[in-house]
């Protein structure tokens, strides 16, 4: 039995011969500081600290993940060093990524999505995404946090026909209107600043273009004051826009914290004096009681008046005698003056 065991041995030295070659000299020029998964078709490069993109990829390569390099600007084709006319899926997340030249990814003519998540982005050029005319999904989710780029990605944008855009966690305080071109299906505002949609950002999102896009506006510390109620009234009309429109809570005022954004209504909500604040009509009692405070001080003021006006009435009529007395004793010494005897008196020797 010993003898017949040691038949299968070298047969299965060979069986387990391909699972013992590394990565990279996996067939179909998988690159040496990345990995292969299942086949040539999807690359992983992580944490390899790479300054550049992998030249050796398969060409046959569909999706590509680079996480945890030090790639800092992404040149001028970037990825053309080999033809990948089949890559549609490509992921730089954790990348250092600051800046992003034109034609940057020329090559790629099959890209769909692009994942350039955490990365501190300071600079993207008018035609950084020129080169990608297929490309419908582009995240930046904490992309947008070193530098306000909403200007310049807009220009990088308008030549291309998204259909999803992420944001998420970019401590936005607005709605971006500007990076929502035409025809966007699905735009992701999770983890922001917003504490409302203002009345014009909800028209912008019933221009003709973006009347079906679907919003997500979780984990947005919500004001739940007056200023919501348009957006709340909108938000009753077109809940099936937001999918998450269930979840959706206040975060403020103290009152209505935690309370679910659906089971409010509109003219419930009152404006609040300060930022998280008593609701409501504290401003307006404030200004109520300073001016009954005033009124108070002015009726004071009269009773004093009323009760001293034998007094005041005589001290006026002292003043005026002390004041006629005084034009009086100047009008007498003027007549003094001008008597033409008196300055020939004077005159005399």
């Amino acid at each position: 039995r010993a003898a017949g065991s040691g038949r299968w041995l070298p047969w299965l030295g060979l069986a387990l011969l391909p699972l013992a070659v590394s990565p990279a000299a996996a067939p179909g020029g998988c690159p040496s500081a990345c990995y292969c998964v299942a086949t040539p078709e999807l690359v992983q490069c992580r944490y390899e600290r790479l300054e550049e993109p992998p030249r050796e990829l398969p060409a046959t390569v569909h999706n590509l993940s680079i996480a945890g390099s030090n790639l800092s600007v992404l040149h001028r084709a970037a990825f053309a060093a080999r033809p990948l006319p089949d890559l549609r899926l490509l992921r730089l997340r954790h990348d250092n990524i600051q800046i992003i030249e034109d034609m940057a990814l020329q090559g790629l003519p099959a890209l769909r999505t692009l994942d350039l998540s955490h990365n501190p982005l300071l600079s993207v050029a008018a035609g950084a995404f020129a080169g990608v005319p297929l490309l419908r999904t582009l995240q930046l989710n904490q992309a947008l946090l070193a530098a306000p780029l909403e200007e310049q990605l807009a220009l990088a944008l308008r030549n291309l026909s998204l259909q999803r855009l992420e944001l998420a966690g970019n401590a936005l305080r607005a709605l971006p209107a500007a990076l929502l071109p035409a025809g966007l299906e699905e735009l992701d505002l999770r983890n922001n600043s917003l504490q409302r949609l203002t009345a014009a950002e909800l028209r912008s999102l019933e221009a003709p273009g973006l009347r079906g896009l679907r919003l997500t506006l979780g984990a947005n510390p919500l004001s739940c004051d007056c200023a919501l109620r348009p957006f709340l009234a909108w938000l009753r009309v077109t809940a099936a826009r937001l999918p998450d429109a269930r979840s959706l809570h206040c975060a403020g005022p103290p009152p209505l914290r935690g309370a679910t954004l659906l089971h409010l209504r509109p003219e419930g909500l009152a404006c609040a004096a300060t930022e998280g604040g008593e609701p409501g009509q504290l401003e307006t009692a404030s200004y109520v009681f300073f001016g009954i405070v005033l009124a108070l001080i002015g009726i004071v003021f009269l009773m004093v008046l009323y009760l001293n006006r034998r007094g005041i009435k005589r001290w006026l009529h002292n003043l005026r005698e002390a004041c006629r007395d005084q034009m009086e004793g100047y009008h007498y010494r003027y007549e003094q003056d001008a008597d033409p005897r008196r300055a020939s008196a004077i005159g005399t020797p």
